[in-house]
């Protein structure tokens, strides 16, 4: 006897068979603090469907869930339409669910078909080398690019490491990608390709997740959008079509929409010269690459943007402008003086630093905010304790810190790496921008914020330089650096391009120029 499915039972089963993913009511708690409360996401074969929030949202760990990284609390989790549950994230990735990270799980030193073979042999069934590199030159021309084998991670650029992150889970067997901020460390150019690539993949039959804070990103190349608060689901898988950079924003923050901050102001005068750096060269890092007479001045007043693409000399500029990397030649001038040699000695004499990994280099994250807070001012011959510190002391500073910046959920006691991304970096801002700031060093200092956090940090770069501060601000983000800067330079192979007005630029020039220097 034959079963006819009703229209309803019909319609259920169509929605079942073409979704990839669902999830449903899922709970996560990290302690009495829920990161989770009852959010819902679905993802359709096909499709490439973008996954928005502020830092603290709960959309990594709702994608942590769905890659087996953590275990939900409480929810429903299919994957094609059969019930799951992933303890680990071999588990997910046997179900053919894959993760690009923002910060790539690459091994540098290795090549390319090494970090191939090392993380999906097991998985692709590969005996030798030979079937290796043959499954590899298959699906790089069913992507559309060539990666060179042999090729050396740590020497490529990111882009190419992108895209080995990409076919390291689609050869493990992904048909579900999750891609977390593909576009970020990206020029204009090698952004458009990423996210054509993430089109085509959904157009072959997969099923793409798009975690960005980049609203363009999202209008431009997803089908579908969700966003989350709070640990909620605000928005859930409403066609991308029809919406707004605005409506976006408003439904990620709450209340009223966050806006961009406006260009610079051509009328505005500067100060004198107070950075000059003369003829610089330094040696390479250890598969960096050596700075080859660098040239450039920063007046009181202005932001001096340096964009390029990642590994071009950025890491070893910074080091030796604050002190921690030896000139093989040329000189760093204050206030047409030479600076200091020590680190110590260039604070006290006004320079600030906010390094590109905040936690790695810029906090102590086992360590207390009145401790991160206090630290700074207990060194150099300027200390203001040389002897007695006291712990209300630190306390005090900690306290107007957090006020003055306002860093969210902040404790005097509570961890540094308890806080949020956004708050980590108001925290480092509050302890650089100290009296007696004269020139501030920022490296890609909204790197994985959420669009208020972002526009937090901007207002208080464009305060420091209202104030009479020279600014150096180096990213990777383009959008970033041609907002801020009121000159621009682009660096590539340790060489920098001579600097220009940034109103006598446009963005696609300057990606241009990124890619032919790199």
């Amino acid at each position: 006897m034959e079963y006819e499915l009703s229209r309803i039972q019909r319609e259920r089963f169509d929605e079942i068979s073409k979704l990839a993913v669902r999830l449903a009511e899922v709970e996560k708690s990290f302690g009495p603090r829920p990161a989770l409360a009852g959010a819902n996401f679905s993802l359709e074969w096909g499709e490439v469907h973008a996954l928005l929030g502020e830092n603290g949202a709960g959309k990594s760990t709702l994608m942590n869930v769905l890659a087996g990284f953590y275990t939900a609390d409480a929810g429903i989790l299919e994957v094609d339409g059969e019930a799951a549950r992933f303890e680990t994230p071999a588990a997910a990735a046997d179900a053919g669910i894959g993760m690009v990270h923002q910060h790539f799980k690459l091994v540098g030193p290795l090549s390319v078909l090494e970090n191939l073979r090392l993380a999906c042999a097991r998985r692709a069934g590969w005996r030798s080398k030979a079937e290796a590199l043959r499954a590899m030159e298959t699906l790089g021309k069913e992507l559309g690019f060539r990666l060179d084998p042999s090729a050396r991670v740590d020497e490529m650029a990111v882009s190419d490491q992108q895209k080995l992150e990409i076919m390291k889970v689609l050869l493990a067997g992904a048909r579900i990608l999750v891609l977390d901020e593909p576009t970020a460390v990206l020029t204009e150019q090698e952004a458009q390709s990423a996210l054509g690539l993430a089109r085509s993949l959904a157009r072959s039959g997969r099923a793409v997740v798009l975690i960005t804070h980049k609203l363009r990103d999202v209008l431009g190349f997803s089908d579908r959008v969700t966003v989350m608060r709070a640990g909620r689901t605000i928005i859930d898988g409403a066609a991308s079509e029809g919406m707004t950079a605005a409506s976006l924003s408003e439904a990620m923050v709450g209340g009223a929409p966050v806006t961009e901050l406006p260009p610079p102001s051509g009328s505005r005068h500067f100060k004198p010269e107070m950075l000059r750096v003369k003829a610089l060269c330094a040696p390479a890092s250890a598969h960096g690459v050596a700075l080859a007479k660098i040239d450039f001045s920063v007046q009181g007043g202005e932001i001096f943007g340096i964009a390029g693409i990642g590994g071009n000399g950025q890491a070893e500029l910074v080091e030796a402008l604050i002190g921690v990397r030896a000139l093989t030649s040329g000189a760093v001038l204050f206030d047409g003086v030479d600076m200091p040699p020590s680190p110590e000695a260039r604070r006290e004499r006004g320079l600030r630093y906010i390094p590109a990994d905040r936690m790695g280099m810029g906090l102590f994250g086992e360590l207390p905010l009145n401790v991160n807070i206090s630290l700074p001012r207990l060194l150099g011959g300027g200390a203001e304790k040389k002897w007695l510190v006291t712990k209300s002391w630190m306390n005090g500073l900690a306290r107007d810190a957090i006020s003055q910046f306002e860093v969210a959920g902040a404790q005097v006691d509570l961890p540094a790496r308890l806080l949020s991304g956004g708050n980590a970096q108001k925290l480092m801002l509050a302890r650089e921008f100290t009296g007696g700031m004269e020139i501030l060093i920022a490296h890609s200092p909204t790197r994985g914020l959420d669009i208020r956090a972002v526009q937090a940090v901007q207002t208080r770069l464009r305060a420091a330089a209202a104030s009479g501060c020279a600014v150096l601000l180096i990213s990777e983000d383009l959008d970033e650096i041609m907002q801020l800067s009121d000159r621009v330079a682009v660096m590539s192979h340790g060489r920098m391009s001579p600097a220009e007005n940034v109103a006598a630029v446009d963005r696609a020039r300057i990606g241009r120029l990124m890619l032919e220097m790199h």
